[in-house]
C-alpha cells in the first residue's frame, strides 16, 4: 500500500471515531456522496429562522381574498399612489379605446359590419352610463384595483329599441362569492363549485354563481342558495390574470406592497399634520402664582382679558412691543421639522411601491427630476411592452373578442347578419390606441426608414397608430382631388422633405 493511501485510511479512521453517533447509513462501493443543500434559501439557519413559507395551492393561497380586495379598494380611494396606479394602467392599456376593424375583403360588407358594431358600441352598457370604450377603461381600472372583473352578456328583446339586442354588464368580483361546495341546489351531478365558479367533470368552467345584487349594498351576511343565481359560462366572462397555474381568481395588482403603501401613507399624513402644527405660531406667558386680584396689563393699565376657561389673554398686533409684568416670561413653541432626509426616504419608499405595482416611478409620481431623455425612453418602452403584453394576453382575448363574438350572434338573431356572415364578422383586427411619440421627429423618421427598407409595411405602421389604412388612403385621395379641383398649389416632394 502506498504512503498516500495509508494517510487517507488513517484520516478516515480518525474522522469516524471523532464523528457523533448517527443513524446507520448504507455505504456503496466507491466514493461516498454527502447530501448538501445547494440553495441558501432552502436552509434553516439563523438568517432564515422565522421565515414562514407554507406550501399552499394556488386557490388555498387566496384565503382572505375578500379582505385583500377591500383593502386594495380602500388604498385606491384614500391614497394617491393607489389611485394613480389604476389610472396610469387604464390610460396606457386603453387610451380612448381598443377599436375593432373588420378584415372583410368586401367593401360593402365591411361598411355594414362597421355600422352594426358602432350601433352596439354606443348602447353597450347595461347600466346606461358608458359606451363600450368607456367600459374598457372601467374594466381595467377595476381589474387593477380589485384583481378581477366579471362581464355578463345581457340579451335584450327586439322591441327594446336597440339595433343589436345585446348589452354588456360589468360586475365587481364581490358579485361572485368565494364559495366552495361539492353539492349545491340547482347544480348538475358531478359538478363542483370552487371559488364561486362551477366546474364540470373535467375541470372546465360551466357556470358562475352570482349574487342577485351587490352584497355590500344589501343585508346579506352568509351565503345562501336563495341569494345566488346560476349564470352559464356562455353568458359570462372572467377577466383576471392568474397569479399561479390553476388559480381560479385574481388578486389586486399591488397586493405585494399594500402593507408598505399604507404605512408610507400614514407616515406622510403624520408628517403633514406635524408641519401644519409647526406653522401655528404660538407664545406662552408664564408668571408666578397670583392672588385673586385681576391681572393688570402694564401697557394699558387695564385688566387682562380672559378666555372662556379663565386663562389670561393678551391681544397681538403687528409691531406690538409688549412689556411684561414682574415675574412673567415668554416661551415660544419649537416643533420639529420634516427632517433633512424626508424627501429621499419617501422617494425610496415610492420606488418600491411603483415596482410592486408594475408602474414606472416617474409615471406613478410625476417626479422626473434628474431623468435624462434617454433614460425616460428606456423606462417608457419597458412599460409599453408590459402594456402590450396585457392588451394581447388579457384585455383582447378575455374581453374584447368575446364581446365581438356575442354581438355577431345577437346580430344574426336580429336578422342583421346572415349565418354565413357570422365568422367573417367575428374576424377582426383589434387596434389599441397608438402610443404618443416620445421624440416626434426621430420616431417618424425611424418608421419611414423601416418602410423604405422593406422591414415593415405601410399598412403595419398605420395599424400600429390605431388607424385603418384604407380609410387613410381614401382621405388622402379625397384631399388630392379637392386640391386639384380648387387648384391649390401642392408643395414639391423635395420641399416637403426639407
Amino acid at each position: 500500500m502506498s504512503k498516500r493511501n495509508k494517510k487517507a485510511r488513517k484520516a478516515a479512521k480518525h474522522a469516524a471515531h471523532a464523528a457523533p453517533a448517527a443513524a446507520p447509513v448504507a455505504v456503496a462501493a466507491g466514493p461516498v456522496l454527502i447530501a448538501r443543500t445547494q440553495y441558501d434559501a432552502a436552509g434553516h439557519g439563523r438568517r432564515t429562522r422565522g421565515w414562514r413559507a407554507p406550501g399552499t395551492g394556488p386557490n388555498r393561497a387566496l384565503a382572505g381574498l375578500n379582505t385583500i380586495r377591500n383593502r386594495a379598494r380602500d388604498a385606491a380611494r384614500n391614497t394617491w399612489s393607489g389611485a394613480a396606479n389604476a389610472r396610469v394602467w387604464a390610460t396606457n392599456l386603453i387610451g380612448v379605446g381598443i377599436i375593432a376593424r373588420s378584415e372583410s375583403k368586401s367593401a360593402t360588407r365591411k361598411q355594414r359590419f362597421a355600422e352594426i358594431w358602432d350601433a352596439f358600441v354606443t348602447s353597450s352598457d347595461a347600466d346606461g352610463v358608458l359606451d363600450f370604450y368607456g367600459q374598457q377603461t372601467l374594466a381595467v381600472e377595476t381589474l387593477k384595483s380589485a384583481g378581477e372583473v366579471f362581464v355578463r352578456f345581457r340579451p335584450r328583446r327586439l322591441d327594446d329599441g336597440l339595433m343589436v339586442p345585446l348589452q354588456v354588464q360589468l360586475l365587481e368580483s364581490d358579485m361572485v362569492p368565494t364559495l366552495d361546495a361539492d353539492t349545491w341546489p340547482g347544480m348538475p351531478i358531478g359538478h363542483r363549485i370552487r371559488q364561486g365558479i362551477e366546474l364540470d367533470r373535467i375541470g372546465r368552467r360551466a357556470a358562475y354563481w352570482c349574487y342577485r345584487e351587490h352584497p355590500g349594498d344589501g343585508p346579506t351576511i352568509a351565503v345562501s342558495h336563495a341569494d345566488l343565481v346560476r349564470v352559464p359560462a356562455s353568458e359570462m366572462r372572467h377577466i383576471y390574470k392568474p397569479a399561479r397555474p390553476g388559480a381560479l381568481r385574481g388578486v389586486p395588482n399591488n397586493v405585494s406592497v399594500m402593507t408598505r403603501q399604507r404605512s408610507v401613507d400614514n407616515l406622510d399624513d403624520a408628517v403633514v399634520f406635524r408641519q401644519e402644527l409647526s406653522n401655528l405660531y404660538a407664545a406662552f406667558i408664564t408668571r408666578e402664582p397670583a392672588g385673586s386680584d385681576p391681572i393688570i396689563d402694564p401697557a394699558t393699565g387695564q385688566p387682562v382679558e380672559s378666555d372662556h376657561d379663565g386663562a389670561p389673554m393678551i391681544g397681538l398686533e403687528p409691531g406690538l412691543v409688549q412689556e411684561l409684568a414682574p415675574g412673567e416670561d415668554v416661551k415660544f413653541s419649537s416643533p420639529p421639522d420634516a427632517g433633512a432626509n424626508y424627501a429621499d426616504f419617501m422617494r425610496q419608499q415610492h420606488l418600491g411601491i411603483a415596482a410592486g405595482g408594475g408602474t414606472p416611478y416617474e409615471l406613478l409620481t410625476g417626479d422626473i427630476r434628474d431623468v435624462s431623455d434617454r433614460t425616460l425612453r428606456i423606462v417608457i418602452n419597458e412599460f409599453r411592452r408590459a402594456c402590450e403584453q396585457e392588451q394581447w394576453q388579457l384585455i383582447i382575448p378575455q374581453f374584447c373578442q368575446p364581446v365581438r363574438d356575442t354581438v355577431g350572434r345577437a346580430a344574426v338573431l336580429a336578422g342583421l347578419l346572415k349565418q354565413t356572415e357570422l365568422a367573417e364578422f367575428c374576424r377582426c383586427t383589434w387596434s389599441p390606441h397608438a402610443w404618443p411619440y416620445i421624440h416626434p421627429t426621430q420616431d417618424v423618421q425611424a418608421k419611414k426608414m423601416e418602410v423604405d427598407a422593406g422591414f415593415r409595411s405601410r399598412t403595419g405602421v398605420v395599424a400600429a397608430n390605431g388607424d385603418d389604412v384604407e380609410q387613410i388612403d381614401a382621405e388622402r385621395a379625397a384631399d388630392a382631388a379637392r386640391e386639384r379641383t380648387l387648384q391649390i398649389p401642392t408643395a414639391q416632394k423635395g420641399q416637403a422633405n426639407a
